[in-house]
């Protein structure tokens, strides 16, 4: 892959829900898997699903680092926030196509609610805060 992939600019579209903005990150015959839920979609399928969530949405990056020389395929993380009270982290892995264009082909992410640590971790007093942005991935 020559150019390099806008994991900014592909955020941005993420959570403004933007989605000829979105396609245009894509190779058309891409493939989208979201682990925690075990399903997969086509990329019009994934734009619909993000497009149509509900609410509006702020994202931060977190992270990035290239998985392969040439980076053929790269890791990030980032944080959205929704409107409507919902905080999440994703780790997103994204392969990308042969083409000299840094396209998407297969995407795949896990995702996690952002939220306090439970009860009884914090009465054993174990770990730490974590910061995001505070360490590298």
């Amino acid at each position: 892959m020559q150019a390099r992939f806008d994991v900014r600019g592909f955020l941005d579209a993420v959570v403004k829900q933007d989605a000829r903005r979105l396609r245009a990150f894509f190779e058309p015959d891409a493939v989208v898997v979201w682990v925690n839920t075990g399903e997969q979609f086509t990329v019009d399928e994934y734009i619909r699903a993000n497009c149509e969530y509900p609410g509006s949405w702020e994202g931060a990056l977190e992270g990035v680092c290239a998985l392969e020389p040439g980076d053929e395929k790269i890791v990030f993380i980032a944080s959205v926030r929704g409107s409507e009270g919902l905080a999440a982290r994703a780790v997103s892995f994204a392969s990308f196509g042969d083409s000299q264009a840094p396209l998407i082909s297969r995407l795949v992410e896990y995702w996690g609610d952002i939220d306090e640590p439970p009860q009884w971790r914090k009465e054993k007093n174990i770990g730490m805060k974590y910061v995001a942005g505070e360490t590298e991935i």
